[in-house]
């Protein structure tokens, strides 16, 4: 078995000038120019890994950013001018998800066949993998006709979206009009290149704290995801469209990490634009912001921990030059000693009281961002209120962000007593120069109230627009139809116009060294915004996505 499959091996994530400090044979797999994976042997997990290790080898988790009206957003207006009539033609949109329904109508030219040109399925090991990858099945467009003229298509291609959220996101990008369903994508004359995901693998999960059966996805496989995009859109020499909907509340909240530098890298690369949802972690009292202005004062914050919720992490991350030491109370009143902060430490703490433990590596700097991190594991705690209390060991004022994990990792029952709805942009949502997304309701021009809020950990300003993801008609699996919510559907919406800006530029031959940053620019500074509000905000960003207005500005310049 590849060793990237292997339960019996880590996937960790380290810097390519690393890789002369080890076997380059099969322990290593090349992610893109700046990252490998190492398969290091672990037979059984131990939770004090994470610390012997870097905390950031390990890939973060990534949850979905959707849950299962082109009047919007200047859309119709920009395909009914017989000048521009722009519908993604020429353009590849490139989905890294749960896989596609590649037998859905809406992925079909009118005489049936595929509008798919590859798909890489990282969950079938049946077929071959894409050249320089080592697991999955490639699937093309000539084997996928095959399937969709034969009596058995999943005996040619058996390629599944069991989930439906990848299905739904491509439908909204590009999917073909359907006037008895009242349904049409944005960029109805583009096609795809799909990559479905496989779930995280279980000793991730296990060192990550995360539920053995939450739906979840790993980095680095999103990463590998995002580099077979790419090397097929530059194979066939077409310019490119990525939608990331999907999202993880680890980390820093900030520009640096594996996932974030890679979009980064292609979005500032000509013809490719690449589109993150901001994720759905605005209401849901999972972030926590402390200011202590007084310099030899402690804090105290507390979470309440609902009774679903057995198996979790917590991370807290204090701004430099702050050295913080924590001390944890449980509802039962034990409390744990105070625990400084230190290099490859890893304490665990168990209670009376409970059957409960809890980890604690208090990180003097995390090696992605030097920056102090906080990181506690928890392992059946028990119900009630947990108490947190900080202490700065360089008696100065300081402040600190703490997070609880993304989507259905954890249940609504957990949550912070005073929490935050500001920095709370999942990643890979922080990059700098990708387009990031969230949602507002377009019946009524309100924000979706679930979308996540800038600004990143660092200042810098996201989201950079909001764009229609409530209720979003949608293609799911098995012909059907239904609506789509979220910063998912909304990314997919504005991948949408993304595709419709490269067949401008490049297709048509108006501006073919375009790159995502170039696009990204055009669609904050042509926003539509409200008068009575500043601009921009850590809600709506530079304001609400409108292609009419980039053309607009184009004609005036």
């Amino acid at each position: 078995m590849e060793k990237i499959l292997d339960e019996d091996y880590y996937d960790l994530m380290i810097d390519n000038v690393l890789l002369p400090n080890y076997d380059t044979g099969n322990n290593i797999t090349n992610i893109n120019e700046r990252h490998s994976l190492l398969h290091v042997l672990t037979r059984q997990v131990n939770i004090c890994d994470l610390g012997t290790n870097p905390y950031h080898r390990f890939p973060s988790i990534f949850t979905l950013t959707a849950s299962i009206s082109s009047q919007v957003s200047g859309v119709q207006q920009i395909q009914r001018n017989p000048s521009l009539a722009l519908y993604g033609t020429g353009v590849i949109v490139g989905i890294i998800d749960t896989g596609i329904d590649y037998q859905h109508p809406a992925f079909r030219h009118n005489d049936g066949s595929t509008r798919i040109v590859s798909m890489w399925d990282q969950t079938v090991q049946t077929g071959t993998p894409p050249e320089t990858f080592s697991y999955g099945s490639e699937y093309s467009r000539e084997l996928i006709n095959l399937a969709l003229i034969s009596a058995e298509p999943l005996s040619v291609v058996p390629s599944e979206d069991t989930n439906g959220h990848g299905t739904a996101i491509a439908s909204i990008i590009a999917g073909k009009t359907d006037n008895v369903q009242n349904f049409s994508g944005v960029a109805t004359e583009a096609e795809y290149v799909v990559v479905k995901l496989k779930e995280a693998k279980m000793n991730l999960r296990q060192i990550s704290f995360v539920p053995e059966d939450a739906i979840c996805y790993q980095e680095s496989d999103v990463m590998l995801g995002a580099r077979y995009l790419f090397s097929v859109a530059r194979k066939l020499n077409r310019p490119l469209a990525i939608c990331v909907a999907l999202g993880t509340s680890q980390g820093g909240h900030d520009e640096h990490g594996a996932t974030t530098g890679y979009l980064d890298y292609l979005t500032h690369r000509p013809q490719i634009c690449v589109t993150v949802s901001g994720g759905n972690e605005g209401n849901s009292g999972r972030h926590y912001y402390g200011n202590i202005a007084v310099p030899t004062s402690d804090t105290l914050f507390e979470l309440k921990v609902g009774s679903e919720d057995k198996l979790f992490a917590m991370e807290i991350w204090p701004y430099a030059p702050s050295r913080l030491t924590i001390e944890v109370t449980s509802p039962s009143g034990e409390s744990t000693p105070l625990v400084y902060p230190g290099i490859n430490t890893c304490e665990r703490f168990n209670f009376v009281y409970n059957q409960g433990s809890l980890w604690i590596n208090n990180i003097t700097f995390e090696e992605e961002t030097g920056e102090q991190l906080i990181l506690l594991r928890f392992q059946n705690p028990f119900t009630g209120i947990w108490s947190f209390k900080l202490h700065n060991l360089e008696n100065e004022q300081f402040s600190f962000h703490s997070w609880l994990p993304s989507g259905d990792l954890i249940s609504r029952e957990t949550y912070f007593l005073q929490s935050n709805p500001s920095t709370t942009i999942t990643s890979p949502g922080n990059a700098i120069r990708p387009l990031t997304v969230t949602a507002y309701n377009q019946s009524n021009d309100s924000i979706w109230i679930d979308s996540g809020r800038g600004y990143t950990r660092t200042n810098q300003v996201k989201p950079d627009v909001v764009a229609p993801g409530y209720e979003l008609p949608c293609a799911v699996p098995g012909g059907r139809y239904a609506t789509l919510t979220g910063t998912g559907a909304a990314a997919a919406y504005a991948c949408g116009i993304t595709s419709m800006l490269l067949e401008w530029a490049v297709i048509r031959g108006n501006y073919t060294s375009i790159t995502g940053t170039d696009i990204s620019r055009l669609l904050t500074r042509s926003a539509y915004r409200d008068p009575n509000t500043t601009y921009p905000n850590n809600i709506w960003g530079y304001g609400q996505i409108d292609i009419n207005g980039v053309f607009e500005r184009l004609a005036n310049l």
